[in-house]
């Protein structure tokens, strides 16, 4: 106590010493650790953790919920069998990695009039709000990312996470919307080194297709609820993405001495995936037989690409997927998607095109035509993607895979072309929910064997609170019901009529 008094008074004699000594009292900052920073330096990071943390929670949940991938060996009490434990990653990315470095950059672009990155630091919050949300169920917003208040802050109902997403994306367009003079530094920028939006690299129209992208997701997981409007959807879908050129993915790069962890999340060099392989359901959607009802029929042509032609898939539970080769660590890792230098896809023009078949199919007769197109448009838009060849691809489209007029259309057939388009997408998982894991939509989903008898032979519908949120925020937890055994079992608020 005395030392810290003596402080106090030695500090209060500094500031009295003349301005002259200014520089000496500057020797012990250090240059190479910045106090400050400028929203280039933090755009960078928000984009890539933002993006990267959906790839993270793929595999070690929603990819398993889906049946997308599945353990290779024994069962083992895992995730896919329903046996779910604390998780700390949703909690930590949207918090902590995240979300703690977008308010002070839209603070600071505030601050030095930088429109555009304060439009995208909007719209990056709605995404990692509506993605952790989405898991979760309430969560922190109105008292969040305010550590000197609270530890402990209230949750916010998912209805007004979801208003204030839809709020977030408004705000963000009307910053995109104003003219380049609004923003006084560059919003990309590849000297001295990349700063900025390095994901439109500066195209701020691509922003506003992609908050209106958002904008049509998030309107169309409300099919449940008596506000749903499938127009106000179309509506968003008017202006938002319409061309894989417009996609919202990450990019991954080689290692350098500067850029580090900038591997494929699903890639071999991080080696998340060599306890998994493909899902059997998965596999069942690609080999003919869930689509035409015969595994002897010709498989769609992304087999090849996104899995392996010795690809199987494991049913959870059964250990039954096939043996590797002999130094072969994981299948997954020769594909489309496990390459160590390739794309995480986030929120694609393949993804819009299925939403907007989906609202025009619910719209009615007037829009079934649209539905139709979109239907076809949204199959062309992925297979292009991942580099199927044209004469593959207009053969696939002309079989019995895929409805040939609009008026044999369903959902069924949007939602399973829907399914195979948004492998590994989290989205994925916010689909079979709110669709109850209709066995109409999706028929040939699998059970699993030794699931969790807490499930009472039921589908997962949420998430698990952090351990650290039960320890340090027990109210909040307990208030959801969080501690209950069958908790994961109750429905988001999206999914109740």
């Amino acid at each position: 106590m005395k030392r810290f008094i003596i402080l106090i008074v030695s500090v209060v004699s500094i500031f009295g010493i003349s301005a002259c000594n200014k520089d000496f009292l500057d020797v012990n900052t250090d240059p190479n650790n910045p106090t400050a920073t400028t929203p280039n330096f933090l755009l960078p990071s928000i984009i890539a953790n933002g993006f990267a943390m959906q790839g993270f929670e793929s595999y070690q949940l929603t990819g398993l919920f889906t049946q997308n991938v599945g353990r290779r060996g024994a069962p083992n009490s895992g995730v896919e069998q329903y046996f779910l434990a604390p998780n700390v990653r949703p909690f930590q990315d949207t918090y902590q990695i995240v979300g703690a470095n977008i308010p002070p950059m839209i603070d600071i672009a505030q601050k030095e009039s930088s429109a555009y990155y304060v439009g995208a630091g909007k719209v990056m919050f709605a995404l990692i709000l509506a993605h952790a949300t989405d898991l979760l169920g309430d969560i922190p917003y109105t008292e969040a990312f305010q550590p000197a208040l609270t530890i402990s802050p209230k949750y916010d109902r998912q209805e007004d996470i979801y208003a204030a997403v839809n709020k977030l994306l408004d705000e963000g367009i009307a910053e995109f919307e104003k003219p380049v003079s609004s923003n006084s530094r560059p919003f990309y920028s590849t000297v001295p080194s990349v700063s900025g939006d390095i994901l439109y690299k500066g195209i701020t129209s691509n922003w506003i297709k992609l908050a209106y992208s958002l904008k049509a997701r998030q309107a169309n997981h409300l099919t449940k609820k008596s506000s749903y409007d499938p127009n106000v959807v179309l509506g968003y879908i008017d202006k938002a993405i319409k061309d894989n050129a417009e996609d919202a993915q990450l990019q991954y790069q080689a290692v350098t001495s500067t850029i580090l962890n900038s591997t494929n999340v699903l890639g071999p060099t991080r080696n998340n995936m060599g306890t998994l392989t493909f899902g059997r359901y998965f596999i069942e959607m690609l080999n003919g037989k869930n689509l035409l009802g015969d595994e002897a029929l010709p498989d769609d042509p992304r087999l090849l690409v996104m899995a392996t032609a010795t690809s199987t898939g494991t049913q959870p539970g059964a250990n039954n997927a096939q043996a590797l080769p002999p130094n072969v660590v994981s299948d997954f890792y020769n594909t489309w998607y496990g390459n160590d230098l390739g794309l995480l896809l986030v929120l694609t023009n393949a993804e819009v095109r299925f939403i907007e078949a989906e609202a025009a199919f619910r719209a009615g007769a007037a829009t079934r035509q649209r539905a139709f197109d979109a239907y076809k448009a949204g199959i062309t838009a992925h297979m292009n993607k991942i580099g199927v060849l044209p004469g593959l691809r207009d053969e696939y489209l002309a079989s019995a895979a895929v409805a040939q007029s609009a008026d044999a259309l369903t959902l069924k057939h949007i939602m399973e072309q829907k399914y195979i388009a948004l492998f590994m997408n989290p989205e994925s998982w916010v689909d079979m929910r709110r669709l109850d894991y209709d066995e109409n939509i999706y028929p040939g989903f699998y059970y699993p064997l030794g699931a969790n008898p807490n499930a009472r032979s039921e589908y997962p519908q949420r998430t698990l609170y952090p351990l650290t949120e039960i320890q340090l925020n027990p109210a909040e937890v307990e208030k959801q019901g969080g501690n209950a055994q069958d908790y994961f079992l109750k429905p988001l608020w999206w999914n109740i009529q």
